[in-house]
This record gives structure tokens, sequence and C-alpha cells, in this order.
């Protein structure tokens, strides 16, 4: 049966006597990105082939597993263990709510990982099932590609098997990034993280960005001692300013201990632990060391180079709008392309991929309006456009709209944190260009408001919206007052 391809934004009709391939589609990588593309390519009629490596919650360079980082190794385990986390402090809130709870806690840490692990055991073989369902080929082992139209795949047993395909799929995601420090074998990464066999009593995380304070408040939460250092004077650089400084206030508060401006220099091993030295001089024990200092694409055992495909200088594939590699058989989605490496994104770029490819229509990924989260305790959830983005963008003056409450749950725990709200808008159209939220529930509400703002709301849409009462979420909503206005000619504040 002949399939539309769309090619160079052309529809083309397969030629059924053109070469022949052992597959239309041959996908290396079955994350997110991978799965969501070959089973659609395959629900449009393609046939199609992926490979991924064995199955382990720790990645390496030779094992993996279907589903990827975020499955496995990523979101899914790490959001288990912030609702794990996150009981340490409902539990001391529940007092005042009237719960006569013994002065003295357990956690069970080993019980909290087995049922981690037995998730993400359930997930892999779902997504092994959704592969199979489509009617795509599993293999499993290591692929690299060898020719434009040719892949080849190395078994668990060490044999090769070499297959044609008319367009391949690279969509081998990202690994962690070790920092080149004396001692950084001692350190461990987010992957050994989430499989720990002990809870660490003393940690020391290094990074800034959202998997270091996901770390930060998981092993706080649980009753570590936690010490977190980063570079900036504030966490989570490239997220609005403002609600950085939010995020660092509530890590402090619930004693996570704060060490900005500051590198690791070295790790020493003791009897004791592991002693951590900083560019300051500083000196302190832990148990554990996590490097949450960024992810570099996986790239480097593809055989990229040899067949011609262009990498940037960290390694990412490079491609076209229609994630299109310079080999025009060759394609690439996902973290491996260092665009906007979050699962949903990879599952949008698969999606368009296999919608221009097999689909018959041209689809770029859109990358407007994508709203995000950091599942620090309390949680940060923006979309659109930081404060300091908007002014760097604007054409007209910006408005800022903010909301600073004590949530209503705290009145009667006692718990001082503040909830923070904030909009960002264009005074000259009244269009909402961002949105921030660090509370509790704020991923939940922020996939609502991203709706909104993909939509182009107005702040008078906003305003005549009704609010669900009592709620945090019915702030985004009476937010009336402009907090501050910032004309074209301002300066953008300086990225702390």
């Amino acid at each position: 049966m002949a399939r539309k391809m769309l090619v160079d934004e052309e529809l083309t009709q397969t030629n059924p006597e053109e070469a022949h391939f052992d597959f239309d589609l041959f996908v290396i990588g079955a994350g997110s990105g991978g799965v969501r593309a070959a089973r659609f390519s395959a629900n449009f009629g393609a046939k199609v082939g992926i490979c991924e490596l064995p199955f382990h919650p720790i990645s390496s360079e030779v094992i993996g597993g279907v589903g990827g980082t975020c499955v496995i190794r990523g979101c899914v385990p790490k959001k288990i263990l912030v609702y794990g986390a996150a009981f340490g402090g409902e539990l001391e809130d529940a007092r005042n709510y009237g719960w006569e709870l013994n002065e003295k806690l357990n956690f069970n840490w080993k019980k909290l990982l087995h049922k981690k692990t037995d998730e993400i055991i359930r997930l892999n073989g779902i997504y092994k099932r959704l592969l199979s369902n489509a009617g795509v080929k599993l293999f499993e082992g290591e692929g690299k590609i060898v020719g434009p139209n040719e892949v080849e795949v190395t078994q668990l047993d060490g044999t090769k098997l070499s297959y044609s395909a008319k367009h391949i799929l690279i969509a081998t995601g990202s690994r962690a990034h070790r920092p080149a420090i004396p001692g950084q074998e001692l350190g461990i990464t987010s992957d050994e993280a989430l499989s720990l066999e002990d809870l660490p009593k003393r940690a020391v995380i290094f990074g800034g960005g959202y998997i270091a304070v996901e770390f930060a408040s998981i092993w706080r939460g649980l009753g570590s001692e936690v010490d977190l250092f980063f570079r900036r004077e504030l966490p989570l650089r490239g997220f609005d300013d403002e609600m950085r400084a939010v995020v660092a206030r509530n890590l402090e508060a619930r004693g996570i201990n704060l060490h900005p401006q500051t590198n690791l220099t070295e790790l020493i091993k003791t009897d004791n632990g592991i002693k951590v030295i900083t560019d300051h001089g500083e000196e302190l024990l832990a148990d554990v060391v996590l490097f949450a200092t960024g992810r570099l694409p996986n790239s480097k055992r593809l055989n990229l180079e040899a067949v011609g495909v262009e990498l940037d200088k960290t390694g990412a594939v490079k491609v076209d709008e229609y994630s299109r590699t310079n080999i025009p058989s060759i394609w690439a989605v996902g973290d491996v392309t260092n665009r906007m490496n979050l699962t949903p994104v990879a599952l949008m770029e698969g999606t368009c991929f296999a919608k221009t490819v097999f689909g018959g229509e041209s689809c770029k990924p859109d990358y407007s309006h994508i709203p995000c989260a950091v599942f620090s305790i309390p949680p940060l959830s923006v979309v659109g456009l930081s404060e300091e983005q908007a002014i760097e963008q604007a054409y007209s003056d910006v408005l800022v709209f903010t909301s600073n409450f004590n949530p209503m749950k705290n009145t009667i725990s006692g718990r001082q944190e503040k909830t923070v709200l904030k909009l960002v808008v264009d005074a000259e159209t009244d269009k909402v260009l961002g949105a921030s939220m660090c509370g509790p529930d704020a991923p939940e509400i922020m996939q609502g408001i991203a709706v909104a703002l993909k939509c182009g709301a107005t702040k008078a849409q906003f305003d005549s919206t009704v609010g669900i009462h009592p709620s945090a979420a019915e702030e985004f909503v009476t937010m009336r007052s402009v907090s501050r206005r910032i004309t074209v000619s301002g300066k953008p504040k300086e990225n702390l």
C-alpha cells in the first residue's frame, strides 16, 4: 500500500518500484519521543523498527530500558519520591488540624524505594506493550547508524544485526554530566540518587537547576541534612528572577543550607564520609555528593560523524524546524537535539515527525507557551515569558501583577510559607505574556493557565473570569492592581 509522505513540504507518493527497505522507519532510542514517533508512524501505516538498550534503573552507555529517562530514572520516579518527601511536612502540619501523632515518626526508605522500582518496572512493561500493540518491532541492543539508510544493532550476546530503513530517527536522549574536579568519581548523578540503598543523613548537592532543587527538597523532606551549592546568586537560572528568590526562601525555610556563588573544587574519601572542599575554602563531610550540573546529548556512540550527521559543540544533533538533520533520511527528536529538553516536548516533536513523514501533514513543533514545573516543595510552575524575557522582547510597556499571600491551609497549620503568583502583561495589547506560581498545586493550576495563554488571553479576560473560592488559583483572576510598570526604554534586570 502506498503511503503519503511529506518531504521538503511537498506531498509525494512512494514508488512501489523504488529500492526495497527492511523498514520504512527505524528508531534508535525507545524513550518518550522515540516511542511516540514509532507508534504514530506505525498508525499511519509505516513498517517500524525500534531498538533500545536493556532495562536497568541506573543507565550507562550499554544499559537503559524502554520508557527512557523520564519513565525509568527521571520525571516519574522523581515525582514518586517528591510525594513521599512531602508527607513529612504534611504530617507536621496535621498536628494543628487535630491529628494526634507520636513525637517520633519513622520513615522506611527501603520500602519507598521498592515501591518506586515496582512502578517503573510496570511502566517499562506498558511501554513495551504500546509498541507491540502498534505493530512496532522492538530490538533489545545498542543501535548505531552505518549509512544514510542503514542501522546496526548489537544484541546482548554480541551478535550484530543490520537493517535498511527509508528513514532513521535518532531519539537517544541525554545523560548526566559530571564536573571535572578531583575526586569526581566519589559523586553520583540523578540516576544513582533515585536508587540509593540507604537514605543519606548528610547530602551535598552541586548545581542550581531543577534537578538540584528537587533532590534538595526530597532529601530534606525525608529528614536528611542538605547543603546546596550553586554558582549563581540564586538557583534556577533561566526562570523569572522574582520567582527564583521565592524558591530560595522556601528552600531555606524548609531547613536546606544554601551556598550561592560557590563551586566544589575537590572530593576526598575519608573514614567518616566524603570530604567536600569549595572554592571559598569551606570543608564539610557528606554521605552522598550529588552532581546536578546539567546533561549532555547522548550521541557519541551512534557513529554520526562517520555518516556525516552534523553535531553542535555539545554533541547535540543539528536539525531543522521539522527535526530533520543535514542527511535527508536521518531525523532526530528529544533531548539529543538539545532544543527544549522536556518530556512533553519530545512527545510533541515525535508526533510532528510522524505526521510530517508518514501522515501527509506539514507539522512543525511549536515551542511557544510551553508550561513547565520544578517539583520542589512547594513547587514552582511557569508558562510563557518571565519578566526579564518580556522586558527584553517588549515593544511597549510591560505590566507586572503579583499576589503574595499565606495559603488558607497554613493559617491553621502555622507554617510560615507564602504562595506567590505573577502575571506579565503587554500594556498596549493587554495580552498576558507569562504566568508564574510558586506554591502548593502550582503545576496542576498552571496547566490550565497554559491553555489560556496559548489561546492569546488578555488580562481583561482573566479579570472577567469568575474564580473558584476558596482556592489559591482564584488569585489569577483577582489581581487588579499593577505591582509595577516597566517602560520600554528601561533596562532589563541583570540575570542573577
